[in-house]
């Protein structure tokens, strides 16, 4: 496989492998996720994306909110203009009371048209939502260094996508649209109450600051136990990702007691999150109600008082000095029903609110991961030589390869490019993974073109580290590293791994077809291309006798194959890619020695006339390198030719021999 290679994204919603691809570009999306505190960044993103559609939402809450009001309205009109009037009357006419009902019920009617439509709308936006921002996770997840992966749970950055990406499922489609409902609500019926009576809104007034504080103060403890929960949530699912891929090792050292025990405390620690987040939650409802109960009796009975006594003075009536009858009563209890149910329904949606808030702070902590840092100006072209003898820019594959600066003319001339050569070179190179703890020291060494390097020494001695160097995958701390001339740091980083086949030490095999898996070497290959990298490497004959041969899908990342078999099918991708520089960690660890001699004869093809960097414990299998360094606590000890370094009875000639010298 090309190390590091990865496919690009085009623009618009075109199909790559059987998946529709984002209308935004990668810079376009991860722009409008915008910058500031998590929730109003996530409110800024809905507002961006769908301008249109909240307008219509906030018109149709609008509609619905005065529909509501209108028919709490009525209730006093229908008293004090029909029914008061009606009882007076010897024989009542309906005919006006039908009249006015018919168009209540058409203003509900338009009432119910306006809900439907924008519930229906925000379940779109909701889902909406949530499918830009797993494709900017996902899009931006691509772009972060290695470190980050490193240190960070697999299965709790899978848990960002799954549980705290649907925690705003909730709060987007119900939430969002509540609390502006609620918001119209209080306004225009705060309004309506001072109108029919001053005393009587303190009342309501007071008792809804009462639940204000009391939504407030629980909504603050409950936030917190949600953050845990989603924490907790996290843990428990990167614990059951690692039992899941470990199970052999599980199994084979007994161990299934043990997980299950660890696994119980993760889960109890879950739980307990979870109930003290729901618990208090839970509490905000019912108190919340009775205060609202509350208010409504004391409102009931202060009306009562001075509807009976009939008071007119100013200060005890509604704007205008109207005097409260009975119909501006009935109508001012069920305003006042309306006036607390929006706290009241904001207190209800305190533990969604509360979850999508900790999911939504998860979310944008991986968002705000900084990215790969890629100052590059030197990219890798294909060329050919033109007719007039010179070399030129091939905008298809040809196997001649060069580099040139991003700012050279895009019709560049002979002398823009730097034909690549597979020059490597160290120099005095330090490296440390976490500050303080050096593990490369004065790293100088220089591969010519065509040579093969071989780094062996004892598990942790820093070979593989030297090669992550290479491939830009972690950066230097002090030194530089050459390739044909150029810093490393100034070659665009795709690019420079594009230019670097690499066979890892623990084999990635994704759930495909065996022939795609090949591929991925190089998306663009042919059928035969991968069928001849196959029979290069010495896979194509277990390959033909799997039950669907190629076209075979493998899945659980090839759990159905030898560990030699998935190293072949690693070894026949780095074939396909037909890269000019090769570097190979611990590539036929994996295989039996005869199979080992017969993929050795393929990989000597594939190394001709390529520089090659090899990290071997088989000594045999470098034998024939053209320089061997050997590595001890990061720091080259020796380096030579596998006789000079017999010779030589050292650190080389322990490891080969298994005899330890003694002064």
């Amino acid at each position: 496989m090309s190390a590091g290679q990865t496919q690009k994204m085009p623009a618009g919603g075109r199909m790559r492998g059987g998946v529709r691809e984002p209308h935004m570009s990668r810079a376009e999306l991860k722009k409008s996720l915008g910058k500031g505190s998590t929730v109003w960044r996530l409110f800024g993103f809905i507002f961006k994306n769908y301008k249109i559609r909240f307008a219509v939402v906030l018109a149709c809450i609008v509609i619905s909110a005065l529909t509501t009001l209108a028919s709490s309205l009525f209730t006093r009109t229908l008293i004090d203009d029909y029914i008061t009037p009606m009882l007076s009357q010897g024989v009542p006419d309906f005919s006006p009371l039908a009249l006015a009902l018919v168009k209540l019920a058409a203003v509900l009617l338009i009432g119910v048209v306006a809900s439907y439509s924008y519930n229906l709308i925000m379940i779109f936006v909701g889902q909406g939502t949530m499918l830009k921002l797993r494709q900017g996770l996902f899009s931006h997840m691509e772009d972060l260094p290695l470190s980050y992966f490193d240190s960070h749970s697999h299965g709790d950055i899978m848990s960002v996508y799954t549980n705290d990406v649907d925690t705003l499922r909730q709060v987007i489609g119900n939430t969002v649209p509540n609390l502006f409902q609620s918001l119209i609500t209080l306004v225009s019926t705060f309004v309506s109450m001072v109108v029919l009576s001053l005393p009587l809104t303190m009342v309501s007034v007071l008792m809804a600051v009462l639940t204000v504080r009391v939504t407030a103060r629980l909504g603050s403890i409950s936030r917190k136990h949600f953050a845990d929960r989603q924490r907790s949530l996290g843990a428990v699912n990167g614990f059951i990702e690692e039992m899941v891929s470990g199970q052999r090792v599980v199994k084979v050292y007994c161990h299934e007691k043990k997980a299950v025990e660890d696994f119980a405390v993760l889960n109890e620690q879950l739980r307990s999150s979870a109930y003290n987040a729901n618990k208090i939650g839970s509490m905000v409802m019912p108190i919340n109600g009775n205060i609202g109960n509350l208010g409504y009796v004391l409102t009931a009975v202060v009306g009562a008082l001075i509807a009976l006594g009939g008071v007119t003075a100013w200060y005890l009536s509604g704007v205008g000095g109207a005097t409260l009858t009975l119909g501006t009563l009935v109508a001012f209890l069920s305003l006042q029903k309306n006036f607390t149910r929006p706290i009241s329904s904001i207190s209800n949606e305190i533990n969604s609110i509360a979850m999508a808030s900790a999911g939504t702070d998860r979310v944008y902590s991986l968002l705000d991961e900084p990215q790969e840092v890629d100052n590059g100006n030197v990219t890798l072209v294909n060329t050919f030589v033109s007719p007039d003898g010179s070399l030129a820019v091939s905008e298809s594959r040809t196997g001649s390869w060069a580099w040139k600066k991003a700012d050279s003319a895009k019709e560049s001339s002979a002398a823009d490019l730097t034909p690549l050569q597979g020059l490597v070179s160290l120099t005095d190179v330090d490296f440390s993974y976490v500050e303080g703890k050096q593990v490369l020291f004065d790293i100088t060494l220089t591969a010519y073109p065509g040579q093969k390097i071989a780094f062996v020494g004892g598990t942790g001695a820093g070979k593989t580290t030297i090669t992550n160097l290479i491939n830009r995958f972690y950066e230097i701390q002090e030194g530089t590293i050459t390739y044909d001339g150029f810093d490393i740091r100034d070659i665009e980083k795709d690019s420079l791994r594009r230019s670097l086949g690499i066979v890892l030490q623990e084999t990635c095999l994704f759930s495909a077809s065996v022939i795609d898996n090949i591929r991925y070497g190089r998306l663009d290959a042919t059928d035969d291309e991968c069928r001849a990298a196959a029979k290069l490497v010495y896979a194509d004959s277990f390959i033909r006798r799997l039950p669907q041969g190629y076209d075979t899908i493998l899945a659980a990342d090839g759990g159905n194959l030898s560990q030699g078999e998935r190293q072949l099918l690693a070894i026949a991708r780095a074939a396909v890619a037909d890269p000019p520089v090769l570097i190979l960690d611990e590539a036929t660890s994996s295989i039996d020695t005869r199979t080992e001699k017969l993929i050795q004869k393929g990989m000597d093809s594939l190394m001709k006339g390529r520089t090659t960097f090899v990290i071997a414990h088989r000594l045999s299998t470098v034998q024939n390198a053209n320089y061997i360094m050997v590595l001890d606590h990061g720091r080259i000890i020796e380096r030579g030719r596998h006789d000079e370094l017999l010779a030589l009875k050292g650190k080389y000639y322990e490891l080969y021999t298994g005899n330890q010298i003694t002064a």
